[in-house]
């Protein structure tokens, strides 16, 4: 019985991808040549030479998904999970990288928590500080405090195992059955606050996220996506989840707040001359 499905999505990473991997299999290669793991390879249509340099890794129970468009995060993770035959899930990110054994202290805690639905891996930066990966839902303070720049007070890195409301879904791990009942992660986000969305359904049908620091986990963060399009994926993803779930006066703040970020950054662009933030947050503008 397969214990453990590592989910990876790929879209133009090839390099990143293929490190990650190797560092599944540096630790955890008896378990994969004994199909205790396995990994998914999830290839959005990356249209470059990635799906043929994956088609040469020689790896045990590494299975490869061609997916027919790049369907964002979201859809190309679902698909992924289809896939799986785990008890667990892992969702990694392309860039990042595991250097111990914690997976397996992860799933020996689902068994230690009965109403655990979903776990989070502690992340490090490449010179071994902690990034901000847990914290608070988005609710209109915490939006607030997220956009004027006081992530601070929204996320955090503990060095204990402990509940919160959300992890980040660069090591998201849950239990097969949980996913496909909370009907995986919401099809109509594409990328960015998938992991908050997941994890607030998961606390309305009654289950609890914890944060795990009992791992050894490099995340590059950034590195599969430009700056650009991750602010407007935040965008869009925010107000998404402010559509679904929150109430109408606190999806209408919600886009009140983010639509002056935009206007006032754009402003600060065109006098600045700076052609990122006229541009980006042009883009966003554009949403309202």
């Amino acid at each position: 019985m397969v214990e453990l499905s590592v989910i990876i999505l790929n879209y133009k990473t090839k390099d990143l991808t293929i490190e990650c991997i190797n560092s599944i299999v540096a630790q955890y290669e008896q378990e994969l040549e004994k199909g205790i793991f396995e990994i998914i390879l999830v290839d959005n249509a990356s249209g470059d030479d990635s799906v043929k340099a994956f088609k040469k890794l020689k790896i045990s129970n590494l299975r490869l998904i061609e997916n027919n468009e790049n369907a964002g995060f979201s859809k190309g993770c679902n698909l992924g999970a289809k896939s799986a035959m785990g008890k667990f899930l892992l969702f990694l990110n392309s860039d990042t990288l595991i250097k111990d054994q914690g997976l397996m202290k992860m799933i020996k805690f689902f068994d230690d928590k009965k109403t655990l639905g979903i776990l989070g891996g502690k992340l490090k930066n490449d010179d071994g500080s902690n990034q901000l990966s847990c914290g608070k839902f988005y609710s209109p303070f915490n939006l607030f405090l997220m956009l004027f720049g006081f992530n601070k007070f929204t996320r955090e890195s503990p060095n204990v195992i402990k509940k919160v409301d959300w992890v980040s879904g660069a090591s998201l791990m849950i239990k097969r059955v949980t996913f496909n009942k909370l009907g995986g992660f919401d099809k109509d986000i594409f990328m960015y606050l998938e992991d908050m969305e997941l994890c607030y359904r998961a606390k309305k049908a009654g289950l609890d996220t914890y944060f795990f620091p009992e791992i050894m986990l490099f995340h590059k963060e950034g590195r599969s996506s430009g700056r650009s399009f991750a602010i407007l994926n935040i965008y869009k993803s925010t107000l998404i989840f402010y559509k679904k779930h929150m109430s109408k006066s606190d999806y209408n703040f919600a886009r009140r707040m983010l639509y002056i970020k935009a206007l006032f950054l754009n402003s600060f662009g065109k006098l600045t001359k700076n052609s990122y933030y006229i541009n980006t947050y042009g883009k966003a503008l554009e949403l309202f």
